[in-house]
């Protein structure tokens, strides 16, 4: 059945179709989300560990090695990674990406639940949990208002911010930046406790014992029954410094009596500043799969809200990374208008006729809009790949379009009137046009199919291409002969040749002539292209410039937060002449491994994060790199503190990971690997992730003497830390309030702990009363490590190369030459991660994918063709195209990247198209006709060039606004234009001349193989029938 005859006679049911779809693409396109990229992340689950105190060289002995041991018995992990800090340990377990979350996170639960038995007693129980939240924090907002101190604001965005944003659709997660959390201080007086014999520790035990609320018991009086209740949770801070606590000998003494009570805050960990000014601010983060743009906007919504419901608080943006990410939707749709424009004025130029214009004009919304409907059953969203996706197959779309008016023109300047024009024009091309979409198809759903991280990127860029090709196949042959049929007029009888068609039919009537020349030419220029591979540098993805920049500075381990707020105070000094910036956010503290645009969750006070907001791209002469290079250089005024700078954006740092059972080997390696790649040539800063050593005070019992005095190790170490910093956080007293509880921190006088000699006094609680410290044990200063990080169960330190503009590839490939590398130490290993590893994996699947997409193009040629050997025509012209690409990016000096790979896949697809139309054409005019082989190839070449010429112009057209980098941000769109515009040109100028050629010659394998083969001319459908007479073509559903 002829689809296109039969909606020619029909047109109702195929417009009534196209409606539907197009109502509901319009009401799918307003429900998709719009994101940056789409969410891809392996599945993660964390292990929180906290003992207060302990420093990491413990946590990793009595920790952290015995839970890696038993989770890495699980299947499927990727890495390993554990970090180990003062008092807490945080392992995250990466596993394959296509590992169900909810099976891995039981998998881990149930694996550190039978290892608990074995970790120590003190340590609170482990928190398995899944990584919800995507990325980094989305927005930031600074809160202030008038009556309200900075423990009240902080209370107010932990409270009313955090419960009104987290019920928020989309919102994972509501942190504070600055500010300080609210406790009831017990500041002990020490000459006072030294006079009564009592220990802080114990004294802060009485108080949690008598302090409380406690239940228990059963009353039946008057016949009823009642739960008993003993109320001794005290309400107000004045309460608790009249309370009267019993002491271990039988006396007893008030809390007031003892020291000082006060209602005050905890350790400042965090300080937070908008320019020079402190503030206390919240970041929202979003969780996966929710869109930025809606998460962003439903968060304002809500802090309009709140500001109405408490007028007297002003909550401002201080930056956000939501705005480049709808910059770049805006541009995206702009490029797909320009596209779209551009290529319906290449129709128009080429037929002028604005009937046939406006139908092949019609192809565009009528294939787009459905493609909405699909992406969001998919679950896909509009971002970069997607949206790239439809900007790239602009051309393509319109293509089968001007393919079939094109060809209904051509009848109609035969004279035939506009119904038999359209059905027989229809008829003639119904296969070409069916083999161009499927190969198409044939390229971009393996894509769809690829392993590992690169996978999850071309999934949706290569469905939604496939999608809209499919609906442009559908447009093609149901509605535009359907329109042509009743919309066009008939033209006058004109079959004159242009001259450039002359000059044309005789450059391929002079390459038929002379084989051997063009084929000998054809494979010198595909020989030319595999030599311009080596020259392209490689990389991942290009770094963006998406007007939003991080700097992370680190001080040196004993550092107090003080001396981190001055080295961030001074950086921002530094910088604030620099015109590019907009705005600085800095996050000192514990929240700034945390902090925007950050990864991880470093809790330290020696850590700072400077985030800088830049003018937009079209407002500044520098790019982001070239401002970043000027950071860098002005940075280098900063004495004493590791310095990075970059967003943390793939394509930005080249991470070289070293990893170890050996500390000291693993410290050696690295220091000769930081040095070798501070001389590579025009990279920004070398940072290595070396854990430096930090300040310790030493205890060393005297056993000898604690056992005679009867004091254990235990005990000293308790009464040392509840004297100088309070019990553990699980143990403290807690003042109850309506809405919250207050800890209440006992502990000795905070002068004590800037005295040594002091500490050396501290009572100690022994088998009779309590004896000073330094009798029982030696006290001194000493060092031990900051911070310790494991990868794949080995400790492991990173080396970040930040790439200020270089190519992954280059600078991977220098630093793999280096001493330091190629001569590492037996015990330390290399461990591939980050961008380098998935530019590993990308070049490992393109391969796969591009050798699955020829033959699917093989397979869907051969089922069209009915024939084995025709389809290696139309593969010919595969090669001749990679070197137009391969030049095209070499000369705009982009790199052979996710993007640029892409862009060939597309372009696999789209030059078979050349090929097909011409093959199809001789086929039939042999078959049909009977034509001999060279009058038919010309008479082909005749008929097909123009439309070849027209859709390779109008393909071309529609991704120029994308390769001149014009509306949105160009680094990863732009390359993937640059290869199919250029691959276009070769492939188009080459396959006209050199496709005719092959032909001939696989015509000639083909009739060898007939007399070499028994009956092998009956069986292929040949050129002629036994009898002399043109066989009948198979007949294709068109």
């Amino acid at each position: 059945m002829n689809v296109s005859a039969w909606s020619i006679r029909h047109p109702v049911p195929a417009i009534l179709v196209f409606a539907l779809l197009t109502i509901l693409g319009l009401m799918a396109f307003r429900a998709l989300g719009i994101q940056n990229f789409p969410d891809v992340e392996l599945p993660t689950i964390t292990v929180a560990a906290s003992l207060e105190g302990a420093d990491p060289s413990q946590l990793e002995t009595e920790v952290a090695r015995k839970i890696e041991d038993k989770i890495a018995t699980l299947g499927g992990i990727e890495h390993i990674r554990t970090s180990l800090g003062d008092g807490s340990a945080t392992i995250r377990v990466e596993f394959q990406i296509d590992k169900d979350v909810e099976v891995a996170l039981n998998e881990v639960r149930n694996a550190v639940d039978s290892v608990r038995a074995d970790l120590p007693q003190d340590l609170t129980d482990p928190v398995v949990s899944k990584v919800t939240t995507s990325g980094s924090p989305i927005v930031t907002y600074t809160v202030a208002a008038t009556g309200m101190d900075e423990q009240d604001l902080s209370w107010f965005v932990d409270n009313e911010v955090a419960k009104a944003l987290l019920a928020v659709k989309g919102v994972g997660q509501v942190s504070r930046l600055g500010g300080v959390d609210r406790e009831v201080h017990v500041d002990l007086d020490s000459g006072r406790m030294q006079a009564l014999g009592v220990t802080a520790e114990a004294v802060s035990a009485q108080l949690k014992r008598v302090q409380q609320d406690a239940s228990g018991g059963r009353g039946d009086i008057g016949g009823a029954v009642q739960s008993v209740r003993s109320l001794g949770a005290l309400g107000s801070v004045a309460e608790i410094g009249d309370l009267v606590i019993p002491l271990a000998d039988g006396r007893w003494a008030r809390l007031r009596d003892l020291g000082t009570v006060s209602d005050a805050y905890a350790e400042r960990g965090s300080l937070a500043f908008l320019d020079e000014n402190p503030v206390v601010a919240f970041e929202v983060t979003r969780i996966k799969g929710a869109s930025e743009v809606a998460v962003a906007q439903a968060v304002q919504t809500a802090v309009r809200r709140l500001m109405t419901l408490h007028p007297q608080v002003q909550i401002r943006e201080a930056f956000n990374s939501v705005d480049p990410v709808t910059d770049n939707y805006q541009g995206s749709m702009e490029l797909l208008y320009e596209g779209a424009v551009l290529a319906i004025l290449v129709v128009w130029w080429f037929l002028r006729d604005w009937r046939a214009t406006l139908i092949s004009a019609l192809a565009l919304p009528l294939s787009i809009i459905p493609t909405f409907g699909f992406m969001l059953w998919f679950g896909f969203s509009l971002n970069v790949l997607t949206l790239l996706a439809l900007a790239l197959v602009v051309g393509i779309l319109v293509d089968d379009a001007i393919v079939e008016i094109e060809n209904i023109v051509r009848h109609l300047r035969m004279g035939k009137p506009p119904l038999e024009a359209a059905r027989e024009a229809a008829d003639e091309i119904g296969l070409a046009v069916i083999a161009t979409s499927l190969t198409l198809v044939a390229v971009f759903l393996p894509t769809a199919f690829m392993g590992g991280v690169p996978g999850k990127f071309f999934v949706q860029f290569g469905i939604t291409a496939a999608v809209a090709v499919l609906a442009s196949l559908m447009v093609a042959r149901l509605l535009t002969p359907m329109m042509a049929a009743h919309w066009l007029k008939a033209h006058p009888e004109s079959e004159v040749e242009s001259g450039v068609m002359r000059r044309y039919l005789a450059a391929a009537d002079w390459c038929l002539r002379h084989r051997k020349s063009t084929a000998l030419a054809a494979a010198l220029f595909f020989a030319g292209s595999l030599l311009l591979v080596p020259l392209l540098p490689k990389a991942f993805v290009p770094a963006a410039d998406r007007g939003l920049t991080t700097i992370k500075l680190e001080l040196p381990p004993g550092s107090a937060l003080e001396d981190t707020r001055l080295a961030a105070e001074r950086a921002r000094a530094l910088l604030a002449p620099v015109d590019e910036i907009l705005g600085i956010f800095t996050a000192v503290g514990s929240t700034a491994g945390m902090g925007p645009l950050a990864m991880g969750a470093a809790k330290d006070v020696r850590l700072a994060n400077l985030t800088l907001r830049l003018k937009h791209r079209h407002d500044r002469d520098r790019t982001q790199a070239e401002v970043e290079r000027d950071i860098r250089e002005r940075l280098k005024a900063l004495p004493g503190v590791r310095v990075a700078v970059g967003a943390n954006q793939s394509g930005e740092k080249l991470q070289i990971s070293l990893a170890s059972d050996d500390p000291i080997a693993l410290a050696t390696a690295a220091k000769a690997m930081e040095r070798d790649l501070r001389t590579l040539r025009g990279v920004g800063n070398v940072t290595s992730g070396a854990s430096l050593q930090r300040p310790e005070i030493q205890i060393r019992p005297d056993f000898a003497r604690a056992a005679d005095l009867g004091v254990t190790t235990a005990a000293l170490a308790g009464a040392v830390r509840v004297a100088t910093f309070g019990d553990f956080k699980v143990n403290l007293p807690k003042l109850n309030l309506p809405q919250r509880q207050i800890p209440i921190r006992v502990r000795l006088e905070r002068a004590l702990r800037t005295d040594l000699d002091a500490i050396a006094q501290l009572r100690v609680p022994a088998k009779v009363g309590s004896v000073p410290l330094a009798a029982v044990a030696d006290i001194r200063l000493g060092s031990g490590p900051a911070q310790i990080e494991r990868v794949d169960r080995m400790q492991n330190v990173n080396i970040d190369v930040e790439l200020a503009g270089r190519d992954l590839g280059a600078v991977l490939a220098e630093a793999n030459a280096l001493p330091a590398l190629k001569n590492l130490p037996p015990t330390v290993s290399r461990v591939e991660q980050g961008d380098a590893q998935r530019m590993v994996e990308l070049f490992s699947s393109f391969g796969t994918a591009m050798l699955i997409g020829v033959l699917c193009i093989y397979a869907v040629l051969v089922l069209l063709f009915h024939d084995f050997l025709q389809p290696f025509t139309i593969l010919a012209a595969l090669p001749l195209s990679l070197g137009g690409a391969f030049l095209a990016l070499l000369l705009t000096k982009n790199s052979f990247s996710m993007s640029s790979i892409i862009g060939i896949l597309m372009l696999m697809g789209i030059v078979t198209k050349n090929s097909i139309l011409l093959v199809e054409y001789a086929i039939v005019a042999r078959r049909e006709r009977g034509l001999p082989r060279r009058d038919a190839i010309l008479d082909a070449c005749r008929k097909r060039a123009r439309p070849i010429v027209m859709t390779t112009i109008a393909m071309g057209a529609g991704m120029l606004p994308v390769a001149l980098g014009l509306g949105a941000e160009p680094s990863f769109r732009a390359p993937m234009a640059i290869v199919v515009i250029g691959g276009l040109i070769t492939s188009t100028f080459l396959s006209l001349l050199v496709i005719p050629v092959v032909f001939t010659y696989v015509d000639d394998l083909k009739g060898l193989l007939k007399r070499l083969v028994p009956g092998g001319r009956k069986a292929s459908g040949g050129e002629k029938a036994p009898g002399g007479e043109p066989s009948v073509p198979p007949q294709v559903n068109s």
